[in-house]
Protein backbone atom coordinates (compact mmCIF):
# COMPACT_ATOMS: atom_id res chain seq x y z
CA UNK A 1 0.00 0.00 0.00
CA UNK A 2 2.89 2.34 0.79
CA UNK A 3 4.78 1.69 -2.46
CA UNK A 4 1.97 2.81 -4.80
CA UNK A 5 1.60 6.04 -2.80
CA UNK A 6 5.34 6.73 -2.98
CA UNK A 7 5.30 5.93 -6.67
CA UNK A 8 2.37 8.33 -7.21
CA UNK A 9 4.10 11.18 -5.36
CA UNK A 10 7.30 10.64 -7.36
CA UNK A 11 5.33 10.61 -10.62
CA UNK A 12 3.55 13.88 -9.77
CA UNK A 13 6.87 15.45 -8.77
CA UNK A 14 8.46 14.39 -12.05
CA UNK A 15 5.53 15.78 -14.04
CA UNK A 16 5.71 19.11 -12.12
CA UNK A 17 9.49 19.38 -12.65
CA UNK A 18 9.13 18.54 -16.32
CA UNK A 19 6.36 21.14 -16.73
CA UNK A 20 8.50 23.75 -14.96
CA UNK A 21 11.48 23.12 -17.21
CA UNK A 22 9.23 23.05 -20.27
CA UNK A 23 7.71 26.44 -19.44
CA UNK A 24 11.12 27.88 -18.54
CA UNK A 25 12.58 26.63 -21.78
CA UNK A 26 9.65 28.01 -23.73
CA UNK A 27 10.11 31.44 -22.11
CA UNK A 28 13.82 31.32 -22.89
CA UNK A 29 13.04 30.29 -26.44
CA UNK A 30 10.53 33.12 -26.82
CA UNK A 31 12.99 35.58 -25.30
CA UNK A 32 15.76 34.41 -27.65
CA UNK A 33 13.30 34.60 -30.55
CA UNK A 34 12.36 38.18 -29.61
CA UNK A 35 16.02 39.16 -29.47
CA UNK A 36 16.60 37.49 -32.83
CA UNK A 37 13.46 39.12 -34.27
CA UNK A 38 14.57 42.53 -33.01
CA UNK A 39 18.06 42.02 -34.39
CA UNK A 40 16.59 40.90 -37.70
CA UNK A 41 14.30 43.95 -37.88
CA UNK A 42 17.17 46.29 -37.03
CA UNK A 43 19.51 44.66 -39.50
CA UNK A 44 17.02 44.62 -42.36
CA UNK A 45 15.71 48.13 -41.66
CA UNK A 46 19.18 49.64 -41.38
CA UNK A 47 20.24 47.92 -44.61
CA UNK A 48 17.25 49.40 -46.46
CA UNK A 49 17.66 52.85 -44.88
CA UNK A 50 21.34 52.89 -45.88
CA UNK A 51 20.19 52.67 -49.46
CA UNK A 52 17.13 54.95 -49.00
CA UNK A 53 16.78 57.03 -45.78
CA UNK A 54 13.08 57.49 -46.55
CA UNK A 55 12.21 53.85 -47.15
CA UNK A 56 8.62 53.67 -45.75
CA UNK A 57 8.66 49.95 -44.99
CA UNK A 58 11.92 50.20 -43.04
CA UNK A 59 10.78 53.31 -41.16
CA UNK A 60 7.51 51.60 -40.23
CA UNK A 61 9.21 48.39 -39.09
CA UNK A 62 11.54 50.30 -36.78
CA UNK A 63 8.85 52.70 -35.56
CA UNK A 64 6.39 49.90 -34.77
CA UNK A 65 9.08 47.93 -32.95
CA UNK A 66 9.99 50.92 -30.76
CA UNK A 67 6.30 51.75 -30.24
CA UNK A 68 5.51 48.25 -28.94
CA UNK A 69 8.56 48.48 -26.65
CA UNK A 70 7.31 51.85 -25.36
CA UNK A 71 10.51 53.50 -26.55
CA UNK A 72 8.41 56.58 -27.22
CA UNK A 73 11.22 58.98 -28.10
CA UNK A 74 12.70 56.72 -30.78
CA UNK A 75 9.28 55.83 -32.21
CA UNK A 76 8.20 59.49 -32.25
CA UNK A 77 11.12 60.61 -34.44
CA UNK A 78 10.36 57.89 -37.01
CA UNK A 79 6.58 58.43 -37.11
CA UNK A 80 7.17 62.17 -37.37
CA UNK A 81 9.48 61.62 -40.35
CA UNK A 82 6.90 59.33 -41.96
CA UNK A 83 4.29 62.10 -41.70
CA UNK A 84 6.71 64.51 -43.34
CA UNK A 85 7.22 62.25 -46.37
CA UNK A 86 3.66 60.87 -46.56
CA UNK A 87 2.73 63.26 -49.37
CA UNK A 88 5.23 61.58 -51.69
CA UNK A 89 4.84 58.06 -50.28
CA UNK A 90 1.20 57.12 -50.60
CA UNK A 91 1.85 53.68 -49.08
CA UNK A 92 2.21 55.31 -45.64
CA UNK A 93 -0.99 54.90 -43.60
CA UNK A 94 -1.54 58.48 -42.33
CA UNK A 95 -4.28 57.38 -39.92
CA UNK A 96 -2.12 54.86 -38.05
CA UNK A 97 1.05 56.93 -38.35
CA UNK A 98 -0.61 60.13 -37.16
CA UNK A 99 -2.29 58.36 -34.26
CA UNK A 100 0.93 56.72 -33.10
CA UNK A 101 2.94 59.94 -33.51
CA UNK A 102 0.38 61.67 -31.27
CA UNK A 103 0.44 58.88 -28.68
CA UNK A 104 4.25 59.02 -28.54
CA UNK A 105 4.18 62.81 -28.11
CA UNK A 106 1.67 62.55 -25.25
CA UNK A 107 3.67 59.81 -23.53
CA UNK A 108 6.78 62.00 -23.79
CA UNK A 109 4.97 65.04 -22.35
CA UNK A 110 5.20 66.92 -25.67
CA UNK A 111 1.49 67.68 -25.73
CA UNK A 112 1.71 70.41 -28.35
CA UNK A 113 3.58 68.13 -30.76
CA UNK A 114 0.78 65.57 -30.50
CA UNK A 115 -1.61 67.75 -32.50
CA UNK A 116 0.40 67.37 -35.72
CA UNK A 117 -0.23 63.64 -36.04
CA UNK A 118 -3.64 63.46 -34.36
CA UNK A 119 -5.16 66.20 -36.54
CA UNK A 120 -3.92 64.41 -39.68
CA UNK A 121 -5.34 61.12 -38.38
CA UNK A 122 -8.71 62.70 -37.64
CA UNK A 123 -8.95 64.11 -41.14
CA UNK A 124 -8.72 60.50 -42.33
CA UNK A 125 -11.40 59.22 -39.95
CA UNK A 126 -13.43 61.65 -37.81
CA UNK A 127 -15.21 58.81 -36.02
CA UNK A 128 -12.18 56.77 -35.04
CA UNK A 129 -12.49 56.07 -31.31
CA UNK A 130 -8.77 56.05 -30.55
CA UNK A 131 -8.07 59.19 -32.56
CA UNK A 132 -10.87 61.13 -30.88
CA UNK A 133 -9.77 59.92 -27.44
CA UNK A 134 -6.13 60.88 -27.84
CA UNK A 135 -6.89 64.19 -29.54
CA UNK A 136 -9.28 64.96 -26.67
CA UNK A 137 -6.54 63.94 -24.23
CA UNK A 138 -4.01 66.21 -25.95
CA UNK A 139 -6.45 69.14 -25.76
CA UNK A 140 -7.15 68.35 -22.09
CA UNK A 141 -3.43 68.27 -21.29
CA UNK A 142 -3.09 71.67 -22.98
CA UNK A 143 -5.95 72.99 -20.78
CA UNK A 144 -8.24 73.48 -23.79
CA UNK A 145 -11.18 71.86 -22.03
CA UNK A 146 -13.90 73.38 -24.24
CA UNK A 147 -12.53 71.68 -27.36
CA UNK A 148 -11.69 68.45 -25.56
CA UNK A 149 -15.20 67.82 -24.22
CA UNK A 150 -17.08 67.21 -27.52
CA UNK A 151 -14.36 64.87 -28.78
CA UNK A 152 -14.47 62.73 -25.63
CA UNK A 153 -18.27 62.65 -25.80
CA UNK A 154 -17.96 61.14 -29.30
CA UNK A 155 -15.78 58.40 -27.82
CA UNK A 156 -18.45 57.50 -25.26
CA UNK A 157 -21.15 57.53 -27.93
CA UNK A 158 -19.04 55.12 -29.98
CA UNK A 159 -18.18 52.93 -26.98
CA UNK A 160 -20.26 53.32 -23.83
CA UNK A 161 -17.92 50.91 -21.99
CA UNK A 162 -14.79 53.05 -22.43
CA UNK A 163 -14.19 53.85 -18.77
CA UNK A 164 -11.08 55.90 -19.58
CA UNK A 165 -13.28 58.25 -21.61
CA UNK A 166 -15.69 58.72 -18.68
CA UNK A 167 -12.76 59.61 -16.46
CA UNK A 168 -11.27 62.05 -18.96
CA UNK A 169 -14.63 63.68 -19.70
CA UNK A 170 -15.39 64.13 -15.99
CA UNK A 171 -12.00 65.74 -15.40
CA UNK A 172 -12.30 67.99 -18.47
CA UNK A 173 -15.75 69.19 -17.43
CA UNK A 174 -14.72 69.82 -13.83
CA UNK A 175 -11.57 71.73 -14.81
CA UNK A 176 -13.55 73.52 -17.52
CA UNK A 177 -15.90 74.75 -14.77
CA UNK A 178 -18.86 72.70 -15.99
CA UNK A 179 -19.19 71.45 -12.44
CA UNK A 180 -22.76 70.17 -12.42
CA UNK A 181 -22.34 68.35 -15.75
CA UNK A 182 -19.10 66.72 -14.62
CA UNK A 183 -20.51 64.91 -11.60
CA UNK A 184 -22.22 61.92 -13.35
CA UNK A 185 -19.05 61.16 -15.36
CA UNK A 186 -16.83 61.50 -12.30
CA UNK A 187 -19.13 59.15 -10.37
CA UNK A 188 -18.93 56.56 -13.16
CA UNK A 189 -15.14 56.78 -13.11
CA UNK A 190 -15.09 56.60 -9.30
CA UNK A 191 -17.26 53.46 -9.34
CA UNK A 192 -14.57 51.85 -11.48
CA UNK A 193 -11.69 52.99 -9.23
CA UNK A 194 -12.73 54.42 -5.82
CA UNK A 195 -9.08 55.15 -4.94
CA UNK A 196 -8.45 57.44 -7.93
CA UNK A 197 -7.32 60.54 -6.01
CA UNK A 198 -7.55 62.93 -8.96
CA UNK A 199 -11.17 61.91 -9.56
CA UNK A 200 -11.93 62.28 -5.84
CA UNK A 201 -10.40 65.75 -5.76
CA UNK A 202 -12.30 66.97 -8.84
CA UNK A 203 -15.51 65.41 -7.51
CA UNK A 204 -15.11 67.39 -4.28
CA UNK A 205 -14.43 70.60 -6.23
CA UNK A 206 -17.52 70.08 -8.39
CA UNK A 207 -19.64 69.38 -5.31
CA UNK A 208 -18.33 72.48 -3.56
CA UNK A 209 -19.12 74.62 -6.60
CA UNK A 210 -22.67 73.22 -6.74
CA UNK A 211 -23.27 73.94 -3.03
CA UNK A 212 -22.97 70.33 -1.88
CA UNK A 213 -20.58 71.61 0.78
CA UNK A 214 -20.99 68.80 3.32
CA UNK A 215 -20.03 66.02 0.88
CA UNK A 216 -17.24 68.14 -0.62
CA UNK A 217 -15.73 68.68 2.83
CA UNK A 218 -15.82 64.96 3.59
CA UNK A 219 -13.82 64.20 0.46
CA UNK A 220 -11.33 67.05 0.98
CA UNK A 221 -10.75 65.98 4.59
CA UNK A 222 -10.30 62.37 3.42
CA UNK A 223 -7.64 63.58 0.96
CA UNK A 224 -5.72 65.77 3.44
CA UNK A 225 -3.03 63.14 4.16
CA UNK A 226 -2.50 62.28 0.47
CA UNK A 227 1.06 63.12 -0.66
CA UNK A 228 -0.07 64.35 -4.09
CA UNK A 229 -3.44 66.03 -3.49
CA UNK A 230 -3.20 66.62 0.27
CA UNK A 231 -2.01 70.23 0.15
CA UNK A 232 -4.67 71.27 -2.38
CA UNK A 233 -7.34 69.37 -0.42
CA UNK A 234 -6.31 71.19 2.79
CA UNK A 235 -6.49 74.51 0.94
CA UNK A 236 -9.98 73.82 -0.42
CA UNK A 237 -11.28 72.48 2.90
CA UNK A 238 -9.89 75.55 4.63
CA UNK A 239 -11.63 77.88 2.18
CA UNK A 240 -14.98 76.13 2.75
CA UNK A 241 -14.58 76.25 6.54
CA UNK A 242 -13.46 79.90 6.40
CA UNK A 243 -16.47 80.88 4.28
CA UNK A 244 -18.70 79.18 6.84
CA UNK A 245 -17.02 81.26 9.59
CA UNK A 246 -15.54 78.09 11.11
CA UNK A 247 -12.18 79.80 11.48
CA UNK A 248 -10.76 77.29 13.97
CA UNK A 249 -11.43 74.42 11.53
CA UNK A 250 -9.98 76.44 8.66
CA UNK A 251 -6.82 76.98 10.71
CA UNK A 252 -6.57 73.22 11.31
CA UNK A 253 -6.92 72.56 7.56
CA UNK A 254 -4.24 75.10 6.65
CA UNK A 255 -1.84 73.93 9.36
CA UNK A 256 -2.12 70.35 8.07
CA UNK A 257 -1.57 71.68 4.55
CA UNK A 258 1.74 73.26 5.55
CA UNK A 259 3.06 69.83 6.49
CA UNK A 260 3.05 68.90 2.79
CA UNK A 261 6.45 70.46 2.23
CA UNK A 262 6.82 69.00 -1.27
CA UNK A 263 3.72 70.75 -2.64
CA UNK A 264 4.04 73.47 -5.28
CA UNK A 265 5.21 76.82 -3.93
CA UNK A 266 2.13 78.65 -5.22
CA UNK A 267 -0.16 76.26 -3.30
CA UNK A 268 1.92 76.56 -0.12
CA UNK A 269 1.97 80.36 -0.40
CA UNK A 270 -1.80 80.49 -0.85
CA UNK A 271 -2.22 78.27 2.21
CA UNK A 272 0.03 80.55 4.27
CA UNK A 273 -1.79 83.68 3.09
CA UNK A 274 -5.20 82.24 3.98
CA UNK A 275 -3.90 80.90 7.30
CA UNK A 276 -2.74 84.41 8.19
CA UNK A 277 -6.24 85.71 7.43
CA UNK A 278 -7.83 82.98 9.56
CA UNK A 279 -5.49 83.82 12.44
CA UNK A 280 -6.60 87.45 12.17
CA UNK A 281 -10.24 86.41 12.40
CA UNK A 282 -9.36 84.66 15.66
CA UNK A 283 -7.43 87.79 16.74
CA UNK A 284 -4.16 85.83 16.80
CA UNK A 285 -2.23 88.77 15.40
CA UNK A 286 1.25 87.59 16.43
CA UNK A 287 0.71 84.24 14.70
CA UNK A 288 -0.62 86.00 11.61
CA UNK A 289 2.36 88.34 11.46
CA UNK A 290 4.77 85.41 11.67
CA UNK A 291 3.11 83.74 8.66
CA UNK A 292 2.94 87.00 6.68
CA UNK A 293 6.65 87.59 7.25
CA UNK A 294 7.40 84.05 5.99
CA UNK A 295 5.50 84.87 2.79
CA UNK A 296 7.32 88.18 2.36
CA UNK A 297 10.67 86.43 2.82
CA UNK A 298 9.77 83.81 0.18
CA UNK A 299 7.85 85.90 -2.38
CA UNK A 300 8.42 89.63 -1.73
CA UNK A 301 5.41 91.79 -2.55
CA UNK A 302 2.92 88.89 -2.68
CA UNK A 303 -0.61 90.35 -2.94
CA UNK A 304 -1.09 92.89 -0.12
CA UNK A 305 1.28 91.17 2.34
CA UNK A 306 3.58 94.23 2.88
CA UNK A 307 0.53 96.38 3.68
CA UNK A 308 -0.87 93.76 6.05
CA UNK A 309 2.46 93.44 7.87
CA UNK A 310 2.68 97.20 8.38
CA UNK A 311 -0.94 97.41 9.54
CA UNK A 312 -0.90 94.48 11.93
CA UNK A 313 2.49 95.27 13.42
CA UNK A 314 0.88 98.51 14.54
CA UNK A 315 -2.19 96.65 15.77
CA UNK A 316 -0.02 94.20 17.67
CA UNK A 317 1.41 97.09 19.64
CA UNK A 318 -1.91 98.84 20.30
CA UNK A 319 -4.58 96.67 21.92
CA UNK A 320 -7.18 99.42 21.71
CA UNK A 321 -6.62 99.70 17.95
CA UNK A 322 -7.08 95.91 17.76
CA UNK A 323 -10.43 96.30 19.47
CA UNK A 324 -11.41 99.20 17.21
CA UNK A 325 -10.79 97.25 14.02
CA UNK A 326 -11.21 93.59 14.90
CA UNK A 327 -13.21 93.01 18.08
CA UNK A 328 -16.84 91.99 18.27
CA UNK A 329 -19.43 94.71 17.87
CA UNK A 330 -20.18 94.85 21.56
CA UNK A 331 -16.48 95.33 22.45
CA UNK A 332 -16.21 97.98 19.73
CA UNK A 333 -19.20 99.86 21.16
CA UNK A 334 -17.68 99.70 24.66
CA UNK A 335 -14.45 101.19 23.32
CA UNK A 336 -16.34 103.96 21.51
CA UNK A 337 -18.24 104.83 24.71
CA UNK A 338 -14.94 105.14 26.57
CA UNK A 339 -13.57 107.45 23.87
CA UNK A 340 -16.69 109.59 24.10
CA UNK A 341 -16.43 109.74 27.90
CA UNK A 342 -12.74 110.69 27.88
CA UNK A 343 -12.56 112.88 24.77
CA UNK A 344 -12.97 116.09 26.79
CA UNK A 345 -10.77 115.76 29.92
CA UNK A 346 -12.43 116.41 33.31
CA UNK A 347 -15.84 116.88 31.69
CA UNK A 348 -19.06 115.45 33.03
CA UNK A 349 -20.53 113.18 30.34
CA UNK A 350 -24.04 111.82 30.00
CA UNK A 351 -24.50 109.39 27.09
CA UNK A 352 -28.06 109.61 25.83
CA UNK A 353 -27.99 107.42 22.74
CA UNK A 354 -25.88 104.68 21.18
CA UNK A 355 -26.66 103.32 17.72
CA UNK A 356 -24.43 100.70 16.15
CA UNK A 357 -24.12 98.79 12.88
CA UNK A 358 -21.29 96.47 11.77
CA UNK A 359 -19.65 99.40 9.95
CA UNK A 360 -19.97 102.24 12.43
CA UNK A 361 -21.22 103.42 15.79
CA UNK A 362 -22.89 106.72 16.66
CA UNK A 363 -22.98 108.09 20.21
CA UNK A 364 -24.91 111.15 21.40
CA UNK A 365 -23.62 112.68 24.65
CA UNK A 366 -24.34 115.73 26.81
CA UNK A 367 -21.02 117.36 27.79
CA UNK A 368 -20.47 119.72 30.74
CA UNK A 369 -16.89 121.00 31.07
CA UNK A 370 -17.72 123.59 33.74
CA UNK A 371 -17.06 126.31 31.15
CA UNK A 372 -19.55 125.22 28.49
CA UNK A 373 -22.35 122.72 28.01
CA UNK A 374 -23.44 121.20 24.73
CA UNK A 375 -24.68 118.09 22.92
CA UNK A 376 -21.93 116.32 20.97
CA UNK A 377 -22.45 113.55 18.43
CA UNK A 378 -19.58 111.10 17.91
CA UNK A 379 -19.35 108.95 14.81
CA UNK A 380 -16.90 106.03 14.63
CA UNK A 381 -16.13 104.37 11.27
CA UNK A 382 -14.31 101.02 11.42
CA UNK A 383 -12.95 101.04 7.87
CA UNK A 384 -9.27 101.57 7.05
CA UNK A 385 -9.89 103.05 3.62
CA UNK A 386 -11.06 106.50 2.59
CA UNK A 387 -14.33 107.89 3.93
CA UNK A 388 -15.93 110.21 1.41
CA UNK A 389 -17.86 113.48 1.47
CA UNK A 390 -21.27 111.80 1.24
CA UNK A 391 -20.89 110.19 4.67
CA UNK A 392 -19.89 113.54 6.18
CA UNK A 393 -22.89 115.26 4.59
CA UNK A 394 -25.17 112.66 6.18
CA UNK A 395 -23.39 113.17 9.50
CA UNK A 396 -23.90 116.94 9.27
CA UNK A 397 -27.61 116.42 8.63
CA UNK A 398 -27.77 114.23 11.72
CA UNK A 399 -26.08 116.97 13.81
CA UNK A 400 -28.58 119.51 12.49
CA UNK A 401 -31.63 117.30 13.13
CA UNK A 402 -30.48 116.50 16.67
CA UNK A 403 -29.78 120.20 17.34
CA UNK A 404 -26.33 119.20 18.54
CA UNK A 405 -23.60 121.78 18.92
CA UNK A 406 -20.81 119.75 17.37
CA UNK A 407 -19.89 116.46 15.72
CA UNK A 408 -16.66 114.46 16.00
CA UNK A 409 -16.04 111.85 13.33
CA UNK A 410 -13.40 109.10 13.68
CA UNK A 411 -11.92 106.69 11.13
CA UNK A 412 -9.05 104.19 11.18
CA UNK A 413 -8.28 105.28 7.61
CA UNK A 414 -8.60 108.77 6.22
CA UNK A 415 -11.17 111.23 4.90
CA UNK A 416 -11.27 112.33 1.28
CA UNK A 417 -10.13 115.78 0.19
CA UNK A 418 -13.77 116.67 -0.59
CA UNK A 419 -14.79 115.65 2.95
CA UNK A 420 -12.14 117.98 4.43
CA UNK A 421 -13.36 120.84 2.21
CA UNK A 422 -16.97 120.22 3.18
CA UNK A 423 -16.41 120.73 6.92
CA UNK A 424 -15.04 124.27 6.42
CA UNK A 425 -17.31 126.53 8.46
CA UNK A 426 -19.29 123.58 9.84
CA UNK A 427 -19.13 122.25 13.43
CA UNK A 428 -17.41 118.96 12.58
CA UNK A 429 -14.00 117.62 13.58
CA UNK A 430 -12.47 114.83 11.47
CA UNK A 431 -10.16 112.46 13.35
CA UNK A 432 -8.07 110.32 11.00
CA UNK A 433 -5.82 107.32 11.58
CA UNK A 434 -2.78 109.04 13.14
CA UNK A 435 -4.81 111.14 15.56
CA UNK A 436 -7.07 108.17 16.35
CA UNK A 437 -3.96 106.14 17.25
CA UNK A 438 -2.95 108.85 19.71
CA UNK A 439 -6.42 108.85 21.26
CA UNK A 440 -6.39 105.06 21.56
CA UNK A 441 -2.82 104.92 22.92
CA UNK A 442 -3.68 107.38 25.68
CA UNK A 443 -7.05 105.82 26.45
CA UNK A 444 -7.41 104.08 29.78
CA UNK A 445 -10.40 101.78 29.86
CA UNK A 446 -11.92 102.86 33.13
CA UNK A 447 -15.41 101.90 34.34
CA UNK A 448 -17.96 103.97 32.48
CA UNK A 449 -20.11 106.60 34.09
CA UNK A 450 -23.32 105.00 35.29
CA UNK A 451 -26.42 105.90 33.32
CA UNK A 452 -30.01 104.85 33.64
CA UNK A 453 -31.78 102.69 31.07
CA UNK A 454 -33.95 105.70 30.15
CA UNK A 455 -30.82 107.65 29.23
CA UNK A 456 -29.46 105.11 26.76
CA UNK A 457 -31.03 103.74 23.61
CA UNK A 458 -28.74 101.16 22.03
CA UNK A 459 -29.27 99.33 18.78
CA UNK A 460 -26.53 96.77 18.16
CA UNK A 461 -26.15 94.37 15.29
CA UNK A 462 -23.77 91.47 15.66
CA UNK A 463 -20.88 91.50 13.20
Amino acid sequence: MVLPVIFGVLLISLIAISAFYFISNQKKTQSVKKVKDKQTILREANRKLAQDPHNPAALKALADMYFLEHAWDKAFVLYDLMLEISATHKEIDELETGLRQGICAIEMGKHQDAFKGLVIARRKDMNNEQVNYYLGLALYLNNDFEKAIPLIKKVIIANAENIDAYRLLGLAMSKGKKYRESIPYLKRAMDNNPEDKEILFCMAQSMAETNNIEHALKIFIHLRPDPEYGAQACLQAGILHYNANSFDKAIQDYEIGLKHTTAKIEVMTDIRYRLAQAYLKMQRISDSLEILKEIEATIPGYKDVPTLIARYQELNQNKNLQTYLMATNSDFVTLCRNIAINYYPDARVKITSVESTPDNTEIVAEIDTGIWEDVIIYKFFRNVGTTGELFIRDFHSRIHDAKAGQGVCFTAGNFSEEAHKYIDGRPINLIEKNELNKVLSNLKLEPEMSTSEEDISTTEETL
